[in-house]
């Protein structure tokens, strides 16, 4: 059974989450960049890998006791 400071950690990565993807967030970079890289697709990528790696930080590694 996962402790409390645990669900209270996957809960902030959820709240993380939906915050990084909500409409105004994601349309602060949709610009076009001098490189010709969307800046959206970068920030999708790139939010979505940070949500991908810190649950995969917070579900391997046990929190204390």
């Amino acid at each position: 059974m996962r402790s409390s400071r645990g669900k209270e950690r996957l809960i902030a990565l959820v709240v993380l989450a939906v915050v990084l993807f909500t409409p105004p967030m994601v349309l602060l970079f949709d610009s076009p960049s001098e490189t010709g890289i969307s800046r959206l697709a970068l920030y999708l990528f790139m939010a979505w890998g940070l949500v991908i790696a810190l649950a995969a930080w917070l579900l391997e590694h046990p929190s204390e006791k």
